[in-house]
């Protein structure tokens, strides 16, 4: 297989800095959604998609601009907030691929407007398979294209009305050559002949179904793991769910409310009164005596929580254990997994490409840890189907990871 193509080093980027057709005005009413719909139903070949979202300033992950180009129709910049329902939109581009950049993070929003595709080419995830050793935007752009793209607009606060023009041409400028980018990619794809591995995986990001909520999202609390004892724990909890509810009702990120870090030392400290919780650090002068009225009754429900109502010191488990703790619960499978890991990273770097795009480590922890009776190449692939792989996955994976199984051995102890 080739190596995924690069610009030179010695040919500078060239910087896109304009639109080619200029800047277009932000679609804020109906009557320019519907010329926009369609302009874009009769535009021709691929459309390219881009969302921008507030992250780190409101609260969840709504689109708060969204960015369209296409063949015959150029450049649409599409104000969701002000145009909310954009299902009919979606409904004219369904026959359409979308290019999209790293889709995983744009879809969802973009489905909460009620655009959804049917046919998606996601470049950030067509570098990855194609062995680009960076692949966000601005360095794909850069080494496929030659073109440069400045990025100091990506982490500013998009919720802002009006937006700045310099925002919205750094908008409009991420999909002005995204399909190129694609056709490039397709054909480095087709060279290396892993075009159809990239096909499967987009095909499964369009039919894969909306995750389930988060179980106990509170977990995920940075430095949850200084936290030892129960009640420290459900104080943690408690200070979480309460700075949701502030944060989803002001419309702000969670994290402006409240850090991590501030959860966590109130749990650790457990602070009996309002000065006390003052001396704990996030929680200065700076926080108005109602919100620490607020932390203070998180933090006494946490102490009026009966002793068997407590969460368990762990988040309930799905699935194998932890492999740290597989060399004592079944040596065999710990013998495994560190063959199929080792045979699955080893065949990643043969095809040039990242080992966890080659399988999902969970699935090779999941079939190491109950593999089939029989491991030969046909079980060990059936076993990946029903957990999830897709089918050049498994084509390529299931029998090195066989042969992985059939050698696996239980180190021996050496004797004394």
């Amino acid at each position: 297989m080739t190596d995924a193509v690069a610009i030179p080093e010695e040919t500078a980027p060239v910087p896109l800095l304009e639109p080619r057709e200029g800047l277009p005005p932000v679609v804020v009413d109906e009557t320019a959604l519907a010329a926009t719909i369609a302009a874009f139903a009769a535009g021709t070949g691929p459309v390219a998609v881009d969302a921008e979202r507030a992250s780190g300033y409101r609260y969840g992950q709504r689109a708060y601009l969204i960015q369209l180009r296409r063949a015959g129709a150029g450049t649409a910049l599409i104000d969701p907030i002000a145009c909310p329902d954009l299902s009919e939109l979606g409904e004219a581009l369904a026959d359409a691929e979308w290019v999209v950049h790293a889709a995983s993070q744009d879809l969802p929003c973009l489905a909460e407007v009620g655009m959804k595709p049917r046919e998606l080419f996601d470049t950030e995830l067509a570098g990855r398979i194609a062995g680009f050793p960076r692949v966000g935007l601005g360095p794909m752009t850069e080494n496929v294209l030659g073109l440069s793209l400045a990025k100091e607009h990506s982490a500013v606060d998009w919720s802002t009305r009006p937006l700045p023009e310099p925002w919205l041409r750094y908008a409009a400028l991420d999909v002005e050559v995204l399909v190129e980018l694609r056709d490039a990619l397709e054909q480095e794809l087709d060279a290396q002949g892993k075009l159809g591995w990239a096909k499967e995986e987009f095909a499964s990001i369009v039919a894969a179904p909306k995750p389930a909520p988060r179980t106990d999202p509170w977990r995920r609390t940075s430095q949850l793991h200084k936290v030892r004892r129960r009640r420290q724990l459900v104080a943690v909890r408690e200070l979480w769910l309460a700075r949701d509810r502030i944060a989803r009702e002001r419309d702000v990120s969670p994290g402006r409310v409240l850090s991590d870090v501030a959860i966590v030392n109130a749990a650790l400290a457990m602070p009996l009164n309002v000065p006390a919780l003052q001396a704990v650090q996030g929680f200065g002068p700076r926080v108005n005596r109602r919100q620490l009225d607020q932390w203070m009754a998180a933090l006494q429900r946490a102490r009026e929580i009966p002793e068997a109502e407590l969460p368990p010191s762990t988040a309930p488990h799905e699935g194998p254990p932890p492999p740290r703790a597989w060399a004592e619960k079944d040596p065999l499978a710990a013998a495994r997994l560190s063959g199929a890991r080792a045979a699955v990273s080893e065949l990643a770097e043969t095809h040039s490409l990242p080992a966890e795009n080659l399988i999902t480590p969970d699935l090779v922890r999941r079939v190491s840890w109950e593999p089939p009776v029989a491991p030969d190449a046909a079980s060990v692939g059936a076993a990946l189907r029903g957990l999830g792989a897709r089918q050049w996955q498994v084509d390529l994976v299931a029998p090195v990871i066989a042969e992985a199984f059939v050698n696996a051995r239980v180190p021996v102890a050496p004797q004394e």
